[in-house]
């Protein structure tokens, strides 16, 4: 943006995206987006950092002027503690002497920086004729989808870690029985939709850059929620735990070496999530 470089705001005066390229990056698409709502979020951030920053100062100044707290060494060491806590300390201009102590903020630098707000660029060798300017940051953010599922690999569900194999083919096979778990998890929670919260048609966006919009139906469940049954929604592990809810029982007969495996009677909902998969409810273990 410095120095009349690709990247200037009046790009962005009736688009939220735009192409550009550089000589800093050769062989690359540089694709810009600004975010409004990312940058009203950010501007809101600032200020409170800002505002909580110099109530901070406040007592610190008191202090000085009542000479309470004296010269410049032991005055700036507490005043670089307090704007050191919230990382603001380069927006503010600090006047120190032996008996005071003047703050004041940097208008000018604070102006910069929320010149900046809601941007980021998106760098790809990808060419335009595979995939376009949107399409390159629809992509990007799809890549929410995959850091999910590495989060359930590792830790949330699949446990993928700590690995206490040491052969290097066991710890191979241990790393694609996570991998095929997470497949399977990602089948449930496309076949279970409808019993969760999560939202089966999402809008399409005209703006990809614009923060991602749910269906009326997936606001309307997140608000009544419960379904038409009046059965409650649930998140996908709250729907496990319920599942996990529905035991086998091994009945005896007395005086007899026979046994004869009884479920209790399923819940709506569990009947439901089988049938939504397409399979019955298992009866025995195979």
């Amino acid at each position: 943006m410095a120095e009349d470089g690709p990247l200037q705001l009046s790009l962005f005066d009736e688009q939220d995206l735009a192409e550009i390229t550089s000589e800093d990056y050769p062989g690359e698409r540089l694709v810009a987006c600004r975010n409004p709502v990312l940058a009203a979020d950010r501007a809101r951030k600032r200020e409170d950092l800002l505002a909580a920053t110099e109530k901070l100062l406040a007592p610190l100044i008191a202090r000085v002027s009542a000479g309470r707290l004296a010269g410049a060494a032991a005055i700036g060491v507490e005043a670089g503690k307090v704007i050191s806590k919230y990382k603001t300390g380069k927006h503010f201009h600090l006047t120190i002497t032996d008996d005071s102590l003047a703050v004041t903020r940097r208008q000018d630098r604070i102006d910069a920086e929320a010149a900046l707000d809601g941007f980021y660029v998106l760098r790809t060798p990808v060419p335009a004729s595979e995939l376009d300017g949107p399409a390159v940051v629809t992509a990007y953010k799809n890549l929410k989808y995959v850091e999910r599922d590495f989060r359930h690999i590792k830790s949330d569900d699949l446990d993928l870690r700590p690995v206490f194999h040491r052969l290097e083919e066991r710890v191979k096979a241990h790393v694609l029985i996570c991998m095929l778990a997470c497949y399977l998890t990602w089948h449930l929670r496309k076949a279970w939709a409808p019993l969760t919260f999560t939202d089966e048609n999402p809008p399409e966006q005209d703006n990809p850059v614009a923060p991602a919009r749910r269906s009326a139906a997936a606001q309307a469940k997140a608000s009544a929620q419960h379904d038409a049954a009046g059965r409650p929604y649930h998140s996908f592990r709250g729907l496990l735990e319920h599942l996990a809810t529905l035991p086998r029982n091994q009945v005896r007969f007395a005086g007899t070496e026979i046994t004869v495996p009884m479920l209790t009677e399923p819940t709506s909902t569990q009947r439901e999530a089988f049938t939504l998969i397409g399979v019955p409810i298992p009866l025995t273990l195979t």
